[in-house]
């Protein structure tokens, strides 16, 4: 698919989602699904619901919205997760294409979700005007990003690490922002900008669950993208030092070998007049 080739920072993220799928999945997949309701709630999501998954990953949303009767779908960009998905979920129908250039007409869905994807975009106000376009009249967007690096501390002690230990100017695509969307203020600017009205944005809590000596850091390190690309461009010696800091900073959060860790994300959604 060439649409996904476009640029720098989209073909770097493409060539990662397509190789950590498995990884993705055992490291992120049961902390981003513990927001899935709560973007669905705000959504309005039930029976009947006409609902699209952008940025479907393993398919999570998109069977969640299944199970409440919604007739949903979802769409990757890596073919791999979209593999993943219909391996997982073979009676949703998932589709492979950018966000940036969704295959389906206007109006068609009554809801859309963003599960952790718009932080991925190159253009995030491209896919917002996809988004915006195949929604019916009344219908409702809801994405979710991480909160900052002071809330969402699993991010916020690596790179703190690696502030200390190693260095932050490695070399990296060009993109947005990684917090850009955990701002409020440019989640309602970003919607109204895009043609959405009524926008609202909370915070949803999720925790990281990890069993020492595992952290963060490991899950970043082998689930993540940007991050995981900044871990691996620091010399051994700054990563052992950084992996090492990490744990040590876990110690709040910490009960015997079990540590839990505050991962809380941003739920924005908005109205398509």
């Amino acid at each position: 698919m060439t649409s996904v080739q476009q640029d720098g920072f989209t073909a770097f993220e493409h060539e990662a989602w397509e190789r950590i799928v498995s990884s993705y999945k055992a490291k992120f997949g049961e902390l981003t699904q513990q927001s899935n309701d709560a973007l669905l709630d705000v959504l309005g999501v039930g029976a009947g619901t006409r609902f699209l998954d952008v940025a479907t990953g393993p398919g999570y949303v998109a069977a969640v919205a299944a199970r409440r009767g919604a007739h949903s779908a979802g769409i990757d960009f890596a073919q791999g997760m979209v593999d993943e998905a219909r391996r997982t979920y073979s009676d949703i129908e998932f589709h492979h294409g950018s966000a940036e250039a969704l295959p389906f007409p206007d109006g068609s869905f009554d809801a859309v979700g963003i599960s952790f994807g718009i932080l991925h975009f190159a253009q995030p106000e491209k896919a917002l005007a996809e988004v915006f376009r195949v929604l019916r009249s009344g219908g409702k967007v809801a994405f979710t990003v991480w909160a900052t690096p002071e809330r969402a501390v699993g991010f916020g002690i690596v790179l703190k690490a690696v502030e200390t230990y190693g260095r932050m100017d490695v070399p990296l695509p060009p993109g947005p922002p990684f917090t850009r969307f955990s701002d409020w203020s440019e989640c309602e600017r970003t919607l109204r900008a895009a043609g959405f009205i009524e926008p609202q944005v909370v915070e949803v809590g999720q925790t990281l669950h990890t069993r020492a000596p595992e952290t963060s850091f490991h899950v970043m390190l082998h689930g993540a993208v940007r991050i995981s690309a900044l871990l691996r461009a620091q010399t051994p010696q700054a990563r052992d030092s950084i992996e090492k800091s990490v744990l040590a900073d876990c110690a709040p959060y910490r009960d015997g070998d079990e540590i839990r860790v505050p991962m809380p994300c941003v739920l924005a959604s908005a109205i398509k007049p």
